[in-house]
């Protein structure tokens, strides 16, 4: 059954310069910061362990990013990211993928292996999206306490009744 009351207005066009189209949730260009309500969230996630860690922080700038990405890797990781800036102080061998340049990932070595890539990430940011979803919006000061959620999860693969005895043990009264 189809809805009357909106028929044949997805396809108008809108001629008022003075009074633009609604836009929908907050879709402000750049980069977030916990100020303009965008509250950006920092994920590392191990190649080989598969272990994941996620935080909620007021902002992307260099000390924030390296500081972060410095305190949940091992000194001798290696770390992939992309061409953002804010990661040229990391004090860790880095390599690059240039998404600017329609770079998603690279063979290094020739070998048909493509050692240089993000894509991990990406898929844990669809991951936090994913399991964000439902909420419908979630307020930036309880943020943390979802994307912690949602860590656990990836990280134990499973809930386990040890796992629900450690929590109530933990926010028992």
């Amino acid at each position: 059954m189809n809805c009357s009351r909106t028929r044949g207005k997805k396809g108008e066009e809108h001629f008022d310069w003075f009074d633009p189209p609604r836009r929908r949730a907050n879709k402000r260009r750049g980069r977030g910061t916990y100020a303009n309500d965008r509250p950006p969230v920092l994920g590392v996630i191990g190649r080989e362990s598969g272990q994941v860690r996620l935080r909620v922080v007021g902002n992307t700038k260099s000390l924030t990013l390296c500081g972060f990405v410095e305190r949940y890797t091992q000194p001798d990781a290696l770390v992939y990211t992309d061409e953002y800036t804010s990661y040229d102080a990391l004090k860790r061998v880095r390599v690059t993928v240039c998404h600017g340049q329609k770079e998603w990932a690279r063979d290094d070595d020739g070998d048909g292996w493509f050692e240089a890539h993000t894509n991990s990430t990406e898929g844990m940011w669809t991951g936090l999206r994913n399991f964000l979803r439902p909420f419908r919006g979630v307020h930036k000061r309880y943020l943390h306490g979802y994307v912690a959620i949602h860590e656990f999860r990836v990280n134990l693969k499973a809930i386990s009744p040890a796992f629900i005895a450690a929590l109530v043990r933990r926010h028992s009264f």
